[in-house]
């Protein structure tokens, strides 16, 4: 994890009041200077006040909360716990599995030398290794909503030593209905004035200042966005005025001028994604899909194919579009113009993280079109139109046969009428068990 010097303010974290164990698994990190997120967010959760915190995807939000929690652990030890059980004392949410497990990967790097444990649960697998995790016990649990209600009903934990409680990507929350989940987890931790609360996020709506105010000690609200500009100055943004039918060959032929290490396409629909992942494959592209119905495992494995370069492409609905932490995302394609303008920030900031470069390009079709004032006026900027000439079209050979398994319905066998156990119709030709 290394930061580009573009990214950089001028404090090093060597500068802070933090623990020696912290500032080594800091160095091993690759991290010397903050980024402006940190820079303004850390000293304040240092002095233990609460932040609600907005900075661009890819800038070290993770981090400055990873840090604040152990350095607060660190300097106020664990007290008796009735039983031994070591109940956690910090409680990460967030709203997707894979933002999730990216948040305990970068916490074990980073508290590596603090002694501090560190505990990942989500659903769609792992139920029973996850509970025994929890019985263990830890220090900083990381986690979604609905599976850590679902242990903490089961009584495998409780919450009363949480002295620090984190949300990450706030506004996903709501978009997501995992509102009222976190309301239930906060309202069953120790008091606002009696924790230190981190709210980080992209964007900060009203609906998520709301929250803060009902859920936090008098936040400091800090802002690292630089002029108010939401997306990533790093992002060459730029857009394609183009009907539906033209797209397929659009797409195709700028991905075969481009250098395609590492892309991101997408889209609205799983169907939508569907269709071009069998265009793609008959023009001879290699590409993974990531929608919100693929199981855990095979999402994990699939974003470790995309993750290590052996995967090209991958093609996603916005279930991908935030959280994600992908290192040198090279171009991010919005096939459909997203119809939330937030969207649009998070899916271009899957490119250009950390300070690097990136490609954004967007197909604005007559279905889809009708968002781009919307998103203009949001991100602050107009998103410069360029001409899909006749050169940028390829003309692709057809898509590729996909065959898609469809779950069998289990079989029902049909009650045979007038016999004794069986089924009859009634009076009004409905089928009855029968009595005799």
């Amino acid at each position: 994890m290394t930061m580009s010097e573009r990214l950089l303010t001028n404090v090093r974290f060597s500068t802070l009041d933090l623990e020696p164990s912290i500032l080594r698994g800091i160095e091993d990190a690759g991290f010397e200077y903050c980024t402006p997120i940190q820079a303004k967010s850390l000293p304040t959760a240092l002095a233990g006040r609460d932040v609600e915190g907005q900075a661009q995807t890819g800038t070290g939000k993770t981090a400055a909360f990873l840090v604040a929690i152990m350095n607060v652990l660190l300097r106020e030890p664990r007290g008796p716990d009735a039983g031994g059980a070591r109940h956690p004392r910090a409680i990460v949410l967030a709203p997707t599995r894979e933002l999730a497990v990216q948040i305990h990967k970068d916490a074990e790097q980073i508290g590596a030398h603090t002694g501090l444990r560190f505990g990942v649960v989500f659903g769609g697998t792992g139920y029973e290794s996850q509970r025994e995790m929890l019985r263990a016990g830890l220090d900083v649990l990381i986690g979604t909503p609905g599976r850590l209600i679902d242990y903490f009903k089961q009584r495998i934990f409780h919450l009363g030593q949480v002295r620090v409680a984190v949300l990450d990507e706030a506004d996903r929350m709501f978009d997501l209905g995992f509102i009222k989940d976190i309301r239930y987890l906060l309202r069953r931790m120790p008091p606002p004035h009696k924790r230190l609360n981190l709210l980080y996020s992209a964007t900060l709506s009203m609906r998520v200042s709301e929250l803060a105010y009902e859920h936090m000690n008098s936040p400091a609200t800090v802002n690292a966005n630089p002029e108010n500009n939401v997306t990533v100055a790093s992002v060459k943004q730029r857009l394609y005025h183009v009907g539906e039918q033209e797209k397929i060959p659009l797409l195709i032929g700028l991905l075969r001028r481009m250098d395609v290490t590492r892309t991101i396409i997408f889209f609205n629909t799983k169907r939508e994604a569907e269709k071009v992942d069998a265009w793609l494959a008959g023009n001879g592209f290699t590409a993974g899909m990531l929608t919100g119905d693929v199981p855990q495992k095979k999402r994990l494995a699939l974003l470790d194919r995309f993750k290590s370069g052996e995967l090209p492409i991958l093609l996603a609905t916005d279930v991908a579009a935030r959280g994600l932490h992908i290192p040198n995302v090279s171009h991010v394609f919005n096939y459909d113009l997203p119809q939330d303008a937030e969207d649009y920030v998070h899916r271009v900031g899957r490119t250009a993280r950390a300070g690097a470069t990136g490609d954004a390009v967007s197909f604005s079709c007559e279905r889809f079109c009708y968002s781009l004032t919307d998103i203009e006026a949001f991100i602050g900027q107009s998103i410069t139109a360029e001409v899909a000439s006749v050169d940028l079209m390829a003309d692709p050979q057809p898509p590729a046969h996909r065959h898609r398994s469809r779950p069998q319905r289990p079989r029902t066998r049909r009650p045979a009428r007038g016999r004794a156990g069986g089924a009859r119709r009634g009076p009004r030709g409905r089928l009855e068990e029968s009595r005799v």
